[in-house]
C-alpha cells in the first residue's frame, strides 16, 4: 500500500497587513511588512560557456523588497514596495495546488520568494545531485551542464581543470538539475520554469527560490507519507515504461575497439559472464583528440570500423545478445548528415546571419539540431534514429549530451535560448522516445541519458549518472552514482545506473583493479549493469585486463542476472506506484533519524539493503540496518539486529542484506551460488 496523496486546496488568508499561504492546514508562506517573502529585480546576466561548462553571473538592478501587501481578494493579492507605491507583483492561488507569481512591470525579470521551513528538517531533490542527498544548508543552482571533473574546489585535479576551460565543476554542477524539492514534513514544491533558478536551503527558517523569470508558478504537493509523496511526483512528471527483460537479465558490455570488440566479447563470455548486450559506441567511427578517443559524430554505421556489422548483429541476436550504439543531438561539420541538416533547415542559426551556429566540442565543431522546429524533431526521429539505428538492428543506445545549448544562438520558433537551455534535454528525450514508438518498440528498445530537466521522466526510460572520474574521490568518484540514483529517484526517475569503472581519466588519474572490481559489485545491484572503457581506454584497466578482474566481473554479472526476477517485480512496482528501484532508507524508515542523510547505502526495493564499498583499501564498512526486525546477511547467512554494524566486505562480497520474511528470500539466499559458492 503506497498511501494516498492528500487532495489539498491552496489558499491565501489575510493576516493584518500581510497574508499567509496555506496548503490545506499547512503554512507554506508568510508575508509580513517587517518580514517580506518576496523581492524582485531587473537582471543583467553574463553567461560564458566553454564546452558545456558555464560561468553564470548576474548584476541585478532596481531590486525591490516588497513589504506592502494589498487586500486578498478571490485568491489574489498585489504587492508593492510601500503603501504609496504602485503594485509590482501579483500573487494568485489556484485550485490545483499552485501559486502564480507575476511581475507587473516587464522590466522586472527576477523573483525571489521565501517559503516557510521547519528548522532542522531535511530537504531532498534538486534533480540528479551527485555530492549531497540532503540539500539542507546549501544553495543549488538549476542549470544543466557538464558536471565538471573533480567537482571539489580544494583538490588539485579540480583546480587544474578549472584553469583548462572552467571544467572543474562544483558540488552542485550536474547534467540533470530539476527545481523540485521535498521535505521531511511530506511536502513538495516544484518551480514550473525552465529559466535559470536557485534553490537556497541555507536559512533554517526558510526555503528560498530565486528565478530569472518574471512570470512563474509554484506547484505544491502533500501526502500522508514520503512513499506517497514520491508516487505523486512520479504521477505528475510521467511514468517510464518498464525496463525490457533483456536489459536486466545480464550485463551490457561496452567495447569500442572496432572489429576486435567481438573477439574480446567471446573471451568475456568464455570466462562465465552473464551478458545481455554488446554496446559499441564507436559503431559510427572514431576521432582521436587530446581528451582521448572520441566518436565521429555522423550517426550511421562505419563500415570501415565495423565491417559486416549487420551479419554480426544477426549472429548475436540468435544467441540472445543485443547490439547497442550511440547518438547525440549534434552533427560534426565534416560529416554528411551536417550537410543534409543544413540544407533541410534543421540547424540552429547564428544570431546575426542565416548560417549554422557551431559549437566547439573539443578540437571539432558541430551544428546544433534545432528541436524547436517540429519538422526537425520528426526528421531526426525518423531519418537518423529510425532508419540509421532501429531499422539497422540496434536495440538501444546512449542518447548523450543535451546540456550544451548556447544562450546566444537563434532558434527556429523564436524561443529565448536562456529559457530553452534547461528544456533541451527534455526535447532530446522526446525525440528518442518518438523514434522508438514509431517502430512499436516502446518498452523493448532502450536508450539511456545523462542530461535531464523537469518532464524528462515522461520520455527517458533510463538514466545514467554521467562521466565520473575513475577513482574513489568524494565528489566525482564511485560514491556519487549512489547519490545520483537516490536523488533522481525521488523525483520520478525509477531507473538509474552508471559506467562500471567510471569514465574520466585525465592528468594521470587511472583505474585501479580495486576500483573496477568495487564498481562491478555496485553495478550488480543496479537495475542495469553496463561497462564503459572510458575516455582513455588504452591507459586504463578494463574488465578483461587480467584473469583476476575478469573472474570477479563475471561472478558479479551472474549475481546481477540471478536478481532479474526481483528486479522485474520492482519494475512492475515502479510502473504501478512510481517508486524507484533504488531508494534512500528514509523512504521506508522515516522515523529512523540515522536514515535521513545516508547516501552511501540504499534499499534495492523494500526487501534488499545494499551498502557498496566506495572507499579505497577497505575490507569492511559500517552499515546501518533500519527497522525493528533482523536483517539477513547474504554472504555469511548471519542475522544482524537493527542498528549500525561493521561488516566484513572482501572483494566479491559487498555488504548486502535482505528481510528474512521477503517473498524473494529464497532468491536472495541463493546469490552465493551465483558467485560460485558461499563466502
Amino acid at each position: 500500500m503506497v498511501g494516498t496523496e492528500s487532495v489539498l486546496v491552496i489558499g491565501l488568508e489575510q493576516c493584518g497587513q500581510g497574508f499567509d499561504v496555506r496548503l490545506g492546514e499547512r503554512l507554506i508562506l508568510r508575508q509580513r511588512p517587517d518580514a517580506p517573502a518576496f523581492r524582485i529585480a531587473r537582471g543583467q546576466p553574463d553567461i560564458t560557456m566553454v564546452r558545456g561548462n558555464f560561468a553564470i553571473a548576474d548584476a541585478p538592478q532596481d531590486a525591490v523588497l516588497l513589504c506592502h501587501a494589498g487586500m486578498v481578494e478571490n485568491g489574489r493579492v498585489l504587492l508593492a514596495e510601500h503603501s504609496e507605491g504602485p503594485p509590482l507583483l501579483e500573487v494568485t492561488a489556484d485550485a490545483r495546488g499552485g501559486l502564480r507569481l507575476r511581475t507587473l512591470d516587464a522590466a522586472h525579470d527576477r523573483i525571489w520568494v521565501s517559503l516557510v521551513a521547519v528548522p532542522g528538517e531535511r530537504v531532498w531533490g534538486g534533480g540528479e545531485q551527485m555530492s549531497y542527498l540532503d540539500l539542507s544548508g546549501r544553495v543549488f543552482p538549476m542549470w544543466t551542464s557538464e558536471p565538471g571533473v573533480g567537482r571539489d574546489k580544494t583538490t588539485a585535479l579540480t583546480q587544474t581543470m578549472d584553469r583548462e576551460g572552467m571544467a572543474g565543476g562544483d558540488y552542485w554542477t550536474t547534467n540533470y538539475p530539476q527545481p523540485t524539492f521535498l521535505t521531511q514534513g511530506r511536502l513538495a514544491c516544484h518551480l514550473e520554469s525552465s529559466a535559470y533558478s536557485e534553490l537556497d536551503f541555507t536559512a533554517p527558517e526558510a526555503h528560498r527560490i530565486h528565478v530569472w523569470q518574471g512570470d512563474v508558478r509554484l506547484q505544491f504537493f502533500a501526502a500522508d507519507s514520503l512513499v506517497a509523496l514520491v508516487g505523486a511526483l512520479s504521477t505528475h512528471f510521467g511514468r517510464q515504461p518498464q525496463l525490457p527483460d533483456w536489459a536486466i537479465g545480464g550485463a551490457i558490455i561496452g567495447l569500442k575497439e572496432g572489429e576486435a570488440s567481438f573477439a574480446r566479447l567471446e573471451a568475456i563470455i568464455a570466462a562465465g559472464a552473464a551478458l545481455s548486450a554488446l554496446w559499441c559506441e564507436d559503431w559510427v567511427g572514431v576521432r582521436q583528440t587530446s581528451f582521448g578517443r572520441r566518436l565521429f559524430w555522423d550517426w550511421r554505421w562505419s563500415a570501415a570500423r565495423y565491417p559486416g556489422l549487420p551479419e554480426r548483429i544477426a549472429g548475436l541476436a540468435a544467441r540472445g545478445i543485443r547490439f547497442m550504439g550511440y547518438v547525440n543531438p549534434y552533427l560534426a561539420v565534416d560529416g554528411s548528415q551536417f550537410v543534409e541538416a543544413a540544407e533541410g533547415g534543421h540547424l540552429a542559426l547564428q544570431p546575426d546571419r542565416d548560417e549554422p551556429y557551431l559549437v566547439d566540442f573539443g578540437e571539432f565543431d558541430c551544428g546544433v539540431v534545432d528541436f524547436t522546429r517540429p519538422e526537425t524533431r520528426a526528421w531526426f526521429a525518423e531519418r537518423i534514429i529510425g532508419k540509421e539505428m532501429l531499422d539497422f538492428g540496434l536495440s538501444g543506445w546512449m542518447a548523450d549530451f543535451g546540456e550544451y545549448l548556447p544562450v546566444d544562438l537563434r532558434l527556429a520558433d523564436g524561443s529565448d535560448p536562456m529559457l530553452m537551455h534547461n528544456q533541451w534535454p527534455v526535447l532530446w528525450a522526446e525525440v528518442n522516445a518518438r523514434a522508438i514508438e514509431s517502430r512499436g518498440q516502446t518498452g523493448e528498445a532502450l536508450f539511456f541519458m545523462r542530461a535531464g530537466f523537469s518532464g524528462v521522466q515522461a520520455h527517458c526510460p533510463l538514466l545514467w549518472a554521467g562521466d565520473q572520474c575513475v577513482d574513489f574521490s568524494r565528489h566525482d568518484g564511485i560514491g556519487t552514482v549512489i547519490t545520483a540514483a537516490l536523488s533522481a529517484g525521488l523525483l520520478g526517475n525509477a531507473y538509474s545506473h552508471s559506467d562500471v569503472g567510471g569514465y574520466t581519466s585525465l592528468h594521470g588519474n587511472v583505474r585501479t583493479a580495486e576500483l573496477i572490481m568495487r564498481w562491478s559489485e555496485l553495478g550488480a545491484f543496479s537495475p542495469v549493469m553496463r561497462t564503459h572503457e572510458g575516455n582513455r581506454p588504452d591507459d586504463n584497466l578494463q574488465i578483461d585486463s587480467t584473469p583476476e578482474i575478469l573472474a570477479h566481473f563475471a561472478a558479479m554479472t551472474r549475481v546481477h542476472a540471478a536478481l532479474a526476477p526481483y528486479v522485474r517485480a520492482l519494475c512492475a512496482e515502479a510502473a504501478a506506484t512510481g517508486l524507484p528501484v533504488q531508494r534512500p532508507l528514509f523512504l521506508h524508515y522515516p522515523d529512523d533519524a540515522a536514515c535521513g542523510a545516508l547516501q552511501d547505502q540504499y534499499l534495492y526495493g523494500a526487501d534488499l539493503l545494499v551498502a557498496p564499498v566506495i572507499e579505497a583499501g577497505q575490507a569492511a564498512r559500517l552499515v546501518h540496518l533500519p527497522g525493528d526486525a533482523p536483517w539477513h546477511h547474504v554472504w555469511s547467512g548471519q542475522d544482524y539486529p537493527p542498528g549500525t554494524h561493521s561488516i566484513a566486505a572482501p572483494l566479491g562480497s559487498p555488504p548486502v542484506f535482505y528481510r528474512p520474511g521477503s517473498a524473494h528470500a529464497a532468491l536472495f539466499a541463493a546469490l552465493p551460488l551465483a558467485v560460485g559458492g558461499a563466502a
